[in-house]
């Protein structure tokens, strides 16, 4: 019988594409997430019956023993950007990740990937970032042979930085955003999935991985080549980080007393977090320890953005118009 892996957050942004992957390599997946009805696009991923949703809340020790039993391999890839009633950031991303290597470690599973992120840090004023750091201390007091990867800002066809400001170039000449001159190395969402199965089929020594694409670039940049993309013009506005924490505060006032209907743009953690450089640190171990080049943002930018052209899908065709000689 093929080998398992149960993936948590198997349906997200990061899992999805490490299910596809196990797929094709053979393996049986069990995708754990929290709304099985939702994550149903998974199963044909491979054939008839290997790859399957199944219900999981990693704040529930018999929840999550459920879903490890009978596992090979398990890999954590459940996070969030912001915190929404029980999901909070100490809940998912400390606890929810030490219980799932706890019961794992229990049931003799001695195999481990966890998805980081670049940035955490147990003393870090973001407590999005702190518990990143617990999440990870979790991790290896009961899996220290565990893969641990720590991925820069992630983009690809479901992500929700650049398809989120692309969207919003379609409101007005100007683009607001925070921590203009912060800097980031995006990662393509496939080889971060390509590095963890190097983790999930042994082939990954042990370890932090922090993982970088091959352009080191500030959120402006970042904006500009966007814009680039999808043929826009705007007027790329930052926002100082002294009234960004100001508008966030205001949005998280409007949620308390909406109880939660009203949800703002930014919260103060994530304004917090936009101060700090998220690049690969010097000397860290990344993608070449791997044997995975990354790969640059204009290969796969326009597969997605062009929906944000002007035209759409035939913005190009029309360009070419312009150049046909009567």
């Amino acid at each position: 019988m093929s080998q398992l892996v149960t993936i948590f957050g198997g349906s997200g942004f990061v899992g999805r594409y490490i299910a596809r992957r196990m797929a094709k390599e053979g393996w049986r997946v069990r995708v754990a997430v929290r709304n099985v009805n939702e994550a149903m696009f998974v199963r044909p991923y491979g054939v008839v019956g290997q790859v399957e949703p199944v219900f999981c809340n990693i704040r529930d020790d018999a929840s999550v023993a459920a879903v490890t039993d009978g596992a090979d391999v398990v890999v954590n890839c459940v996070g969030v950007l912001d915190e929404t009633g029980k999901n909070t950031f100490d809940a998912v991303q400390a606890e929810g990740a030490t219980r799932i290597a706890r019961i794992a470690a229990q049931m003799e599973i001695n195999r481990m990937v966890h998805i980081s992120a670049i940035g955490a840090n147990p003393a870090a004023e973001s407590a999005y970032a702190q518990t990143k750091a617990e999440g990870e201390a979790g991790v290896l007091a009961h899996q220290p042979d565990a893969v641990i990867l720590r991925p820069s800002i992630i983009f690809g066809h479901e992500d929700q930085f650049f398809n989120r400001f692309a969207g919003m170039t379609r409101f007005g000449p100007a683009l607001p955003v925070v921590g203009g001159s912060t800097r980031f190395q995006p990662v393509y969402v496939d080889d971060v999935a390509a590095a963890a199965v190097q983790g999930i089929l042994g082939h990954a020594k042990p370890g932090l991985y922090e993982l970088g694409g091959p352009d080191v670039l500030t959120f402006r940049e970042m904006m500009q080549k966007m814009l680039g993309v999808i043929r826009k013009r705007r007027m790329i506005i930052n926002i100082p980080f002294w009234a960004a924490g100001i508008m966030a505060s205001c949005f998280g006032i409007a949620r308390a007393l909406s109880f939660g209907l009203i949800k703002g743009p930014l919260t103060k953690d994530q304004v917090i977090n936009l101060a700090v450089d998220n690049v690969v640190a010097d000397g860290a171990k990344g993608f070449g320890d791997l044997g995975i080049t990354p790969t640059a943002m204009d290969v796969v930018l326009p597969d997605y953005l062009w929906r944000f052209r002007p035209s759409g899908q035939y913005d190009a065709i029309k360009e070419s118009a312009k150049n046909l000689k009567a």
